[in-house]
Order: structure tokens, then sequence, then C-alpha cells
């Protein structure tokens, strides 16, 4: 009997291969995250600037070196000002110190009063509690804050460094590239890149435009119900809504636990709950498909195990870098033949609708096609 072979790999080979892959690059993100997460949010932000960087060397002819001096200079002005925002509104709560500090030990007492006519558990034990948990934290995260701090203060200095030097050198980049690939697959490559570069800039185009609306929005409602600091939660609400289904709900907690601290009425809570239920309604309905748009596409159930994935390997900048990263996964699976499976899983192709009874329920047999004919195949 003569035996085939062939130099292509087999289906579960090459299925193996991508995981082992991404177990590599998962814990060189988890054991470099100082040095890999500033270098992929300054590729990120190279990637948004690049074309103003383009249109200032051919259109008004500047030097490709003050072109993205330029470019980066802009950019964090921005991000800047964003953060001088928050710095103003933060320093006038301290003004407000006696009148938090009030408030906050009344919802206290009337918490451990709860607490005591509920689980019978005296005043004295809960505070005992509260003291060693506070000592062991205090304790256990000292050596922890200090070096989050350092290494975000690194961040900030080597993120705009790596941004500028990306964009200087990226026709080096590109050259490497093609360099490495085959000059048959030149023109996929490309293809590639162009997608890449169009995806990341809607996408970061989109979110800063959300962000202003959610903002806006937000800090309208916390002014018509009367809480405080109304502009600082709204930025605060929007930054953090622009991690993909967790940010939101941390902000919604801030929110509350900052109106209770400058109020005694309890019923604030469920004010801030539907206000913040109506604005997030109106971001997921209308807002990520028609200002963010349909260019990531990517099924809920990757996108949330990418989040928490991506937040357990790099935290909060994980969380951020996740959609874009898997977005970026996807155009390259769904251009190299051997991984267009793997695009294929991590992609949105959501089932048709069907109308029955001026129902409209979706096909669960959209796709059903390709089944039936591998079933009478086998």
């Amino acid at each position: 009997m003569e035996i085939k072979t062939t130099d292509q790999p087999s289906g579960i080979l090459r299925f193996t291969l991508v995981l082992i892959c991404l177990c590599i690059a998962m814990t060189l993100v988890f054991l470099g995250q100082q040095i890999i997460v500033p270098l992929l949010l300054a590729l990120l932000f190279a990637i948004l600037l690049n074309p103003m960087v383009s249109f200032l060397n051919r259109r008004l002819r500047v030097p490709n070196v003050l072109a993205v001096l330029i470019s980066c200079m802009l950019l964090f002005a921005f991000l800047g000002g964003i953060l001088m925002i928050i710095y103003w509104q933060a320093a006038d709560i301290s003004h407000e110190w006696p009148t938090i500090k009030h408030n906050f030990s009344m919802h206290i007492k009337n918490g451990e009063r709860w607490i005591n006519q509920t689980f019978h558990v005296s005043g004295k034990k809960q505070e005992q509690y509260v003291q060693e948990t506070a000592k062991k934290t205090l304790d256990g995260g000292m050596g922890d804050t200090l070096s989050s701090f350092t290494n975000t203060a690194m961040s900030l200095i080597l993120i705009p460094l790596y941004t500028f030097l990306i964009l200087l050198y990226r026709k080096l980049f590109v050259n490497f590239l093609c360099k490495i690939v085959p000059s048959k697959e030149h023109k996929t490559l490309i293809d590639i890149l162009v997608n890449i570069g169009s995806i990341v800039q809607n996408y970061i185009v989109g979110l800063i435009i959300e962000m202003f609306i959610v903002a806006s929005l937000t800090t309208g409602g916390l002014m018509l119900l009367g809480v405080p600091y109304a502009i600082l939660l709204g930025v605060i609400t929007a930054l953090l809504n622009l991690i993909p289904y967790i940010g939101i709900l941390f902000a919604a907690l801030l929110t509350v636990l900052a109106a209770l601290t400058a109020s005694t009425d309890p019923t604030i809570v469920i004010k801030i709950g539907f206000m913040i239920w109506g604005i997030q309604l109106f971001d997921n309905n209308f807002l990520v498909p028609k200002v963010v748009g349909n260019k990531v596409q990517i099924n809920a159930l990757v996108s949330i195990l990418g989040v928490i994935l991506f937040g357990t390997l790099a935290g909060i900048a994980g969380m951020f870098l996740a959609l874009p990263m898997i977005a970026i996964l996807k155009v390259i699976f769904d251009r190299v033949e051997s991984l267009k499976p793997y695009g294929y899983l991590i992609g949105d192709d959501l089932p048709k609708t069907v109308k029955w009874n001026k129902i409209v329920l979706p096909d669960f047999n959209h796709g059903g096609e390709e089944k039936r004919d591998l079933k009478s195949e086998i």
C-alpha cells in the first residue's frame, strides 16, 4: 500500500500549533507586561496618527520627523487635557470633605444597624472585622501600590516615546515585513496592513466620539438628579465605558458611592441606576452600531472572554487592548487560508431572522446548508 505524504499540516496539527502560539503569546504578555503593554498602546496610537502624518508629509510637505512630532504632540495634548479636567474637578471635592465625611458616617451607621437587625451581628464585631480586613489589605498592598504607581509613571513616559519612534520608522517596519514574507504573498500582506489600519482607526475614533456623547449624557443626567461632581463623574463614566461590558459596572458603582457620600437620601441609588441603565441602552443600541461601527466583527462570547483574559494578564490597560488586538488577529486569520476557520470562530456571524405570525424570530437554520452537505458527504 502506498502512503501519500503532504507538506501541509493536518487540521488537528494546525489547531494545536495555533493554541501553542497563543499560549506562548499570553505567557509573554503576562511576564513582560511592563514592556509589551505600553508598546501595544503606542502601536494603536501610531496607527491612529498615521493618516495625519501622511497628510502633513504629502499635502503640506512637512518633513517626516516634524510631522510625527506635531501629530504626537496634538494627541497627547488632547489626552492631557482630559486628565487636567479630572484633576480640577477632583480638587474641588476637597473643599466639601467635612460634608462628605458626615454623610458617609451616616450611611455606615445605617448599614451597621441593618446588618445587626438582619444577621444579628453586633456593631463591635463589625468594626473589628473591618479593622482586621483593612490591616491585611494595607500590609499586603503597600508594596503592590508603590510598584503600580512606578509602572504607571514609566508607562506615561514610554508610551509617547514609543509612539513617536513607531511612526518615525514605520516604513522600515513595512519593508522588514516585505522582506520576510515571500513576494507572491505581498498583496495579501498589504491587504492585511491596510485593513488593520482601517479597523483600528475607525474603532478608536468611534470610541472617542462615543466617550464625548456618554460623558455629556451622564453629566446632564446627574445634574438633573442634583448629584454633585457631575462633570467629574460623567468624564470618569465615559472613560470606564471604554472597557467593554465591565467598565460600566465599575462606573455605576463609583457614581453611586459618590452620590451617597454627598447625600443622605438612599433613593438616589435607584434614580442613578435607572439613569445609567437608560444611557447604556442608548449606547449599546445606537452609539456602538452607528458611531463605533461594525468594523470590529467579534462575537460577544469572544469579546467578554478576551476582556477578562487580557484584564487578568495586563490589568485595566489589557481590558482596553482586548478588542483591538482580537480584531487584528481576526484580520490576519481571515486573509490566511489555513487560518480562516479561526477567523470565522471569533467572528459575529449571527443567524438571520424569520417572520412567523408577524413575530420576528432568529433563523437557527442559517448556515445549515453547509452542515447538511457535510453530513451527506460523511
